[in-house]
């Protein structure tokens, strides 16, 4: 297959043509709902395509199958996607050149000890069923929500360059979600474990313990009150910072829109944005993280990238074009949902990088505050810099300790100005592996985190 791939693309004699190449993919997924003891849904699914991209000038032409290919059919498919990046080539301002790109020729399998495909969907339905009776921990619990999700992607590329590789790509993810009422209180708690893992992922997973955790902690929400608003010393934990970074630091960093002029981080490199304790990166190869992978959409290795290093701005995340157009390296983020969608600059794994407190010393430097943890909704404002966020709870600090629990906080304010504000930063990550959506919701999956950080914040109380 790969050897037909990298035949059709050797094939085009076009000189307006600067690049090209093909991509193929078969995908299998695996999802499974169980909603009050019932089971709400049980899926296996299959899904192949190939897409041929072409560049002319400054204009991509696209074009994909989902039928099985042989030679001709794909010299077909190149042929169609020049016709559209010379029609859209007639009003080009500039050429773009990915000629020089490293090449790569590799084949790369994931290593997984339990290949969930192999496992039969009975064992995971008692596995998301024990879940699922885990949270009815109190007769407060009045609904519970459990899924498990597995899906394994194989991808094979050539481009006109030389590249040629396979690789694969199993995500395993398994949630829940009580919800406990008292009277009048409705609350709820959620629980996610995920990872670019295979079955191994459950394995290692009390479904016990997992679970009813969970449940407690949402009958502990139906005593909370309601948070202080105003601008306040906050510690967050790592899912908080990890929303930070990404719906904020993270998006105005992908280079498609910083070439747009579409992001407030344009023209700041070598600018201090925070404090010299903020650092902050995005790496897409780090081990079993929700966001890893060998090769972007466009064959580029997974690599590590400073965006912030101790308060200055150092660079941004990009694809090939991006790169070629900004005279600087592809950072293997170039990601693109499906065959049949186009290539964003989209992050990977973004978080805080970690300093030197450890996080009980943070809690007891701080007099007064709030300690805000667990994401629960985050919107960007890439052009302006401002965030808006909620986190599902939190607790009142007096002295140095954690005292009353508070439920769901809004939190506002820009970027640059709660960065410059970082006085603490811990010396633990912690990551939260979830989707990401760009574009037209086009959607891959990601993980966000960072230590705790202690910050000035506007809160509000929900």
């Amino acid at each position: 297959m790969l050897d037909v791939m990298g035949k059709a693309v050797d094939t085009i004699d076009d000189r307006d043509v600067s690049f090209a190449d093909i991509r193929h993919q078969d995908l299998a997924t695996t999802s499974i709902a169980v909603v009050n003891g019932a089971l709400r849904r049980l899926s296996r699914s299959t899904k192949a395509g190939t897409v041929a991209r072409v560049l002319v000038g400054e204009c991509w032409g696209q074009s994909s199958i989902t039928e099985p290919f042989s030679l001709g059919i794909l010299e077909n498919l190149l042929s169609k996607a020049v016709k559209m990046a010379k029609h859209n080539a007639q009003h080009s301002r500039m050429k773009i050149n990915l000629s020089g790109i490293p090449v790569h020729q590799e084949t790369s399998w994931q290593e997984t000890k339990e290949d969930p495909s192999n496992i039969a969907e009975e064992e995971k339905l008692d596995f998301v069923m024990d879940l699922d009776k885990a949270q009815k921990v109190d007769e407060k619990i009045v609904n519970t929500n459990s899924m498990y999700a597995d899906s394994k992607v194989i991808y094979r590329l050539a481009n006109s360059e030389g590249s040629r590789l396979e690789w694969d790509e199993t995500r395993t993810r398994v949630a829940v979600r009580p919800v406990a009422k008292d009277e009048s209180k409705v609350q709820y708690d959620y629980a996610i474990k995920s990872g670019l893992a295979g079955y191994e992922l459950v394995r290692v997973l009390d479904p016990n313990e997992f679970a009813s955790k969970c449940a407690r902690d949402a009958i502990d929400l139906l005593s909370a009150t309601k948070a202080p608003s105003g601008e306040v010393t906050a510690v967050v934990d790592g899912d908080i910072a990890g929303l930070i970074a990404h719906e904020v630091c993270g998006h105005a960093s992908e280079a498609d829109e910083v070439v747009k002029k579409r992001s407030f981080l344009s023209d700041l490199v070598g600018v201090e944005v925070g404090t010299d304790q903020v650092s902050m990166v995005d790496d897409g190869s780090i081990p079993g993280l929700l966001g890893s992978f060998p090769f972007d959409s466009e064959g580029t290795p997974s690599s590590r990238t400073t965006i912030i290093e101790n308060g200055i701005f150092r660079g941004y995340m990009h694809t090939l074009e991006t790169a070629a157009v900004m005279r600087t390296n592809p950072t293997g983020n170039g990601r693109a949902q499906d065959y049949n969608r186009r290539i964003f600059a989209r992050m990977t794994n973004t978080f805080f990088d970690k300093g030197t407190w450890n996080n009980q010393e943070i809690i007891e430097d701080t007099k007064d505050g709030l300690y805000i943890i667990k994401t629960h909704s985050g919107m960007e404002d890439v052009v302006g810099g401002g965030v808006q966020a909620t986190s599902l709870k939190g607790y009142i600090i007096k002295n140095g300790e954690l005292t009353q629990l508070v439920r769901q906080l809004a939190i506002a304010g820009n970027v640059l100005e709660i960065l410059k504000t970082v006085d603490a930063v811990g010396n633990e990550l912690e990551f939260s592996g979830g989707t990401c959506g760009k574009g037209e919701e086009d959607w891959v999956p990601v993980t966000s985190g960072g230590p705790h950080m202690r910050m000035q914040l506007v809160v509000g109380g929900g």
